[in-house]
């Protein structure tokens, strides 16, 4: 009868002989040096999922991205006596103001933090280094689109209110006055985007911070109203895309925001 031990080395003979033998085979010497072969040109598939998977790291390493700013807000002077500092919070409707479509208040001592693509808990994780730290009188939070096209996962109305009430109390603990936007009108004139963002979650949220911002003694600024068609959509003209401005959209968008912030730095507490 064998030992447990004698068991035990049968087994593990088993198991490395593949390894030994291949470790021991000779490559034979006769055989004609071959060129590497050169790799294949990606396909536009491979070419998409190398994106995709580029992203993800990025994401998962920083996911509300507090990199993007990190170096403009830490070069980023203290305020002046009497400065009317502002911080535009938002996503992609505020990244490209000024950057790739309109003219983002010339002059003014007003500061675009929006991130393309984020959603309000992205926002909410921010909001310190790229608000508070920057001791503006007024910030401007224009968010909500993505939560309701889901770009980090399923978010109830309820949810987006909670993180929408979160920035709120942080803004007004540190004495920042608020001003909260409405979600932007969509269309598919140009490009579906209705099914992403169904108009009646848009209407429904922007109830919602109408009716909050009117309790809590905020400014509401309504870009929706000023956007919408006939039928409730984005109007053709003044977007690109059916979901983001084009530059005569900021036109409409700049006084509505000019006059919010007005309101917001001279309400009496």
């Amino acid at each position: 009868m064998r030992t447990r031990a004698q068991i035990l080395l049968y087994v593990a003979a088993l198991l490395l002989s593949p390894i030994l033998l291949a470790q021991t085979v000779v490559p034979p010497t006769t055989a004609p040096p071959q060129a590497t072969p050169s790799p294949a040109a990606d396909t536009p598939e491979v070419t998409k999922l190398r994106a995709d998977l580029d992203w993800a790291r990025k994401t998962l390493a920083d996911w509300p991205n507090l990199g993007r700013y990190r170096d403009a807000n830490a070069q980023l002077a203290a305020p002046v006596k009497n400065e009317d500092r502002v911080v535009f919070m938002g996503d992609s409707i505020t990244d490209g103001w000024g950057r790739q479509h309109g003219t983002f208040f010339p002059g003014k001592p007003y500061v675009n933090r929006g991130i393309s693509g984020q959603t309000t808990p992205q926002m909410l994780l921010r909001f310190r280094p790229d608000v508070i730290a920057l001791q503006p009188k007024a910030v401007v939070i224009l968010a909500g689109t993505n939560d309701i096209a889901g770009n980090t996962g399923p978010m109830t109305l309820e949810a987006i209110e909670g993180n929408f009430t979160s920035m709120v109390e942080l803004a007004q603990a540190n004495g920042i006055r608020v001003v909260l936007a409405s979600v932007m009108p969509v269309c598919d004139y140009i490009k579906p985007q209705t099914e992403r963002r169904p108009p009646e979650k848009i209407i429904a949220l922007n109830a919602w911070i109408k009716e909050y911002a009117s309790k809590n003694g905020l400014v509401y600024l309504d870009y929706y109203s000023a956007m919408i068609d006939d039928s409730k959509m984005f109007k053709r003209e003044l977007t690109y895309d059916g979901l983001h401005p084009n530059a005569a959209g900021y036109d409409v968008m700049a006084p509505l925001a000019e006059k919010a912030i007005a309101a917001a730095i001279h309400k009496s507490k």
